[in-house]
């Protein structure tokens, strides 16, 4: 999935006679050349700062199509069933922007509403034949997207069409060639039947993140990939801002602060974790910096600084920089000088320690009468930080709320190690206001359960906040978890989807780090049964006509949480409607419940309902099914299933794109997750062959699959067997791995003993 290559898949219609064949399978053909894979299939200058325009000519059969980044220029006749087609010139552009692409396809179009220089522009998304009426809600998005962001930057979009194309095996998400944009089926296609709505809001997001690269990335270059976060934590904010501007139900800033920020942040508080603006030197430490630093990292300090500047400011600011350096290169000091010129404002100065350096901090929060002392630290989840570790100074916007004006304080920052905030009202006060400021904020405990009496006066984004931090610092030390439990009881009337998620992600997580602790693993599902109990008896199964997304996105994941928590009513509804659904009753699940029910039954109805999903894996036509299919696969509980699951997995049956995916389930199941590292040793020749191709997929697969582990030794099996092999690829992901495991460890041997006697204190475990 690198270079100029090919994409298996199982035609929706008769194809038509000269498509490409292997086996049972049709083939496509595209190109994927970020970061370093033009040279793959075209001798060049790799490199972004070695621009150039690009003539381009195709020869294929005369009844295949064929796209690349300009309108087509001229067909002629070849050869006797094949044609040359080829392409207006394109502009100046680094060669990982080049693409194109032919096979069996059709497509839907629709124009922008704006003109550019006098004419609409066509907006279409292709697909291979059967599929393209799947492609209506991504152009509904596309067009919109492209007229909003040629608003908003102050520069028309600059080329005379844009394409965009569905590919059937992608290793990323989605790429964002110049106007020609590829991505994944699951990311651009879907069906208002059939696919779950939590793809919807996917697909508003990537197609907005691709397009905001059209002039993030495409007209405006990072001079070097050690500023891939130019290119990528920008076009992750400005996504999101353009689906808020779409579709304001999703509230998506709430998404944005329990998804983006927070894993985020995970990663940042590993001592191995990296600058935004990090060294890179070669190719495949490039591809290892495509991760939550450079896209999530990013995008969140640039959030707190559009928040701290004004959202007006900061893209009169982006727009300055756009025109400054259109058709060229950049660096990150251009983007703060034409920061700094629209805001007034010292840019560079405050948030140069941001970018430059590893790590975040933590801001600690000592009370007294009337007033609160604040002092910054770096933020480490082996809580561990040493004196030489915690020399950044950082600019942190303090966004205090309270019921009383305190002077200056809403919009006061932080700039040194400490510091003293005056007539805070006593009753009532929350720093880092919706979650802005990309740091953690330790309370006192008094003040943190406080809090959670008084949730409702705290925005959604608080609340998250304030349930991640308590959590993240449980781990470090720096807190407790039983201040995490009391203030996630309080919450258990919470409304809100994006809240719930995140209650119910830092529980999962301490469920898993205490699962070999039975005790403690049977109180905390408990705990989660008594916490779910109400809102499960209060959503219900059934679905309302026009019910609004995120009510259908609690439902769905409250069902989830409750069937893994032993709720009965809900396990018994969930083995119902698998019955009736597999018996050929399509309705009786909706597309919106499949992944919980799934995910339920494969838990609970052992190895004949591991087969019924794994035969609905074989036959669903849904473009989201296989992958929720792969996800509740990963819910077995035996060993024998493990194995027949990774087996699966590794065979032809499951594209090298989604393996992933079962691998991330198997190892969120506290009952699979030694299975799997014993497999990933048993088959390293195996696994290493199906996804070494391209090391992303490695990396990804490796990371996703060994982080969850609560214990020294295992992170030592990990660190021996990985020790004599050459890990050019995933060298850095395994050290991540490595600090994961151990701040785990820790936690685990510093709060067993604690959690296990809060539970005892609440009843959830009988002394």
């Amino acid at each position: 999935m690198a270079g100029f290559y090919r994409s298996k898949y199982k035609p929706a219609v008769e194809p038509i006679s000269s498509v490409p064949t292997e086996g049972d399978s049709h083939l496509m053909f595209s190109t994927q050349f970020e970061s370093c894979d033009a040279r793959r299939a075209f001798p060049c200058f790799d490199e972004p700062n070695l621009k150039a325009t690009f003539d381009l000519s195709i020869e294929i059969p005369e009844d295949l199509v064929a796209l690349s980044n300009m309108p087509i220029k001229a067909t002629n006749q070849s050869k006797k069933g094949l044609k040359i087609v080829s392409f207006d010139r394109a502009p100046v552009m680094s060669t990982y922007l080049l693409a194109w692409a032919f096979g069996d396809l059709e497509y839907v179009e629709d124009f922008t509403r704006r003109k550019y220089n006098g004419e609409p522009i066509p907006v279409r998304i292709y697909t291979t034949r059967g599929l393209k009426e799947q492609a209506r809600f991504g152009l509904e998005n596309a067009w919109q997207v492209v007229d909003y962001f040629s608003e908003i930057f102050g520069i028309d979009y600059p080329l005379p069409k844009m394409d965009m194309l569905a590919v059937h095996e992608f290793s990323h998400g989605a790429m964002e060639n110049w106007g020609l944009v590829t991505y994944r089926t699951t990311a651009i296609l879907f069906d208002e039947q059939h696919s779950a709505a939590r793809y919807k809001n996917r697909v508003a997001y990537v197609v907005a993140h691709e397009l905001a690269h059209q002039w993030f990335g495409n007209l405006v270059t990072m001079d070097w990939w050690s500023e891939l976060w130019l290119n990528e934590g920008f076009a992750t904010w400005v996504g999101w801002l353009a689906v808020d501007h779409l579709y304001p139900e999703f509230e998506v800033w709430s998404q944005f602060v329990t998804e983006a920020v927070q894993t985020a942040q995970q990663l940042d508080s590993l001592r191995a974790s990296h600058p935004i603006e990090v060294p890179v030197k070669d190719a495949m430490e490039i591809d290892q910096i495509f991760d939550s630093i450079s896209y999530l990292k990013g995008s969140s300090v640039i959030r707190m600084l559009s928040n701290h500047l004004g959202v007006e400011v900061f893209l009169r600011g982006v727009s300055d920089y756009l025109k400054a350096h259109a058709y060229g290169n950049a660096t990150t000091k251009d983007l703060w000088t034409a920061m700094s010129k629209a805001s007034g404002k010292d840019v560079e100065t405050f948030m140069g320690p941001w970018i430059r350096a590893t790590g975040f901090p933590v801001l600690a929060v000592a009370e007294e009468p009337s007033q609160i002392g604040v002092r910054q630290s770096r933020f480490l989840s082996t809580g561990d930080v040493k004196a030489e570790e915690d020399n950044v100074l950082w600019w942190i916007p303090l966004g205090l709320k309270s019921t009383q004006k305190v002077a200056g304080a809403a919009t006061e920052a932080l700039t040194s190690k400490e510091s003293t905030i005056r007539d805070v009202d006593e009753d009532f006060y929350k720093l880092n206001a919706d979650q802005t400021g990309f740091y953690r904020t330790n309370y006192p405990p008094a003040r943190l359960a406080k809090l959670g009496a008084q949730s409702d006066r705290l925005s959604n984004e608080d609340r998250i906040g304030l349930v991640a931090d308590a959590a993240a610092l449980a781990i470090s030390g720096d807190g407790t978890t039983a201040g995490l439990l009391n203030f996630i009881s309080e919450l258990s009337h919470e409304k809100n989807y994006a809240v719930w998620s995140q209650m119910i992600a830092s529980l999962g997580n301490i469920r898993s780090i205490f699962a070999e602790n039975k005790d403690i693993e049977n109180g905390l599902k408990e705990f989660t049964l008594k916490l779910v109990s109400a809102t499960t008896d209060r959503i219900g199964w059934e679905i309302e006509t026009n019910e609004d997304y995120l009510t259908g996105q609690l439902r769905a994941l409250i069902i989830s949480a409750a069937g893994g928590a032993g709720h009965g009513a809900t396990i018994n509804e969930a083995k119902s409607r698998f019955r009736r659904y597999t018996s050929g009753e399509r309705g009786a699940i909706h597309p919106n419940l499949r992944l919980p029910v799934f995910r339920i039954n494969v838990a609970e109805g052992g190895k004949e309902a591991y087969q019924a999903v794994k035969d609905e894996y074989l036959n669903t036509t849904s473009i989201d099914g296989k992958e929720i299919c792969l996800q509740a696969l990963g819910r077995v509980q035996t060993t024998e299933l493990v194995n027949d699951f990774l087996n699966f997995q590794f065979s032809d049956a499951v594209k090298v794109q989604d393996v992933h995916s079962g691998s991330i389930a198997l190892a969120a199941n506290s009952k699979a997750r030694d299975a799997l590292w014993q497999y990933i040793k048993d088959h390293w020749d195996v696994v290493h062959n199906k996804l070494s191709g391209n090391s992303v997929v490695l990396d990804r697969y490796l990371k996703n699959s060994l982080q969850k582990f609560a214990s020294h030794e295992k992170e030592e099996d990990i660190s021996t067997f990985f020790q004599n092999k050459d890990t050019k690829g995933f060298d850095r992901g395994l050290v991540q791995v490595s600090d994961t495991v151990r701040g785990n460890a820790n936690y685990k041997k510093r709060d067993e003993e604690r959690v296990l006697e809060w539970l005892r204190a609440h009843d959830y475990v009988k002394a």
